[in-house]
């Protein structure tokens, strides 16, 4: 249930709630994480429309794209965090129409600890997910 926030300068992106979408459907994908309502309801990207003004590099260039992903602890292993990255930042380029844009494109992965993914009015820890989701898909296959 990763929150994903993407930070560039405004008219980086024509259609954003696309990229949002994109951005986070890959994340799931990437997880592995079962298909139900739980997990889609709550895997989401914010895209930040910035200034042009109000980023720079060290040289003055501002067509950077910062895409910072929150997953609770452990959600991605190497193999993972390595997809991630990759398929974040084909994205943001594919999104922002600039296969440049790739290389100027960083990914921060950061991990809630546990306790520390607020759900429902609550701070759960990763089994308390883990039994939430396995709860709902309890109640899925009991329905069909």
């Amino acid at each position: 249930m990763p929150m994903i926030d993407v930070y560039a300068a405004a008219g980086t992106f024509a259609d954003k709630h696309q990229l949002a979408a994109d951005l986070a459907n890959a994340v799931m994908v990437v997880e592995g994480v079962p298909d139900i309502p739980m997990f889609r309801q709550n895997t989401a990207a914010f895209v930040h429309e910035l200034a042009a003004d109000s980023l720079s590099n060290v040289d003055g260039d501002n067509t950077y794209v910062r895409v910072q992903v929150l997953t609770n602890t452990g959600a991605l292993d190497r193999d993972k965090q390595l997809a991630v990255v990759e398929r974040l930042t084909r994205i943001a380029a594919a999104a922002a129409g600039d296969p440049t844009l790739a290389e100027r494109t960083w990914v921060l992965l950061t991990e809630a600890i546990p306790g520390g993914w607020g759900l429902t009015g609550h701070a759960h820890t990763n089994d308390e997910l883990v039994t939430a989701a396995r709860a709902q898909i309890a109640e899925l296959q009991a329905r069909s």
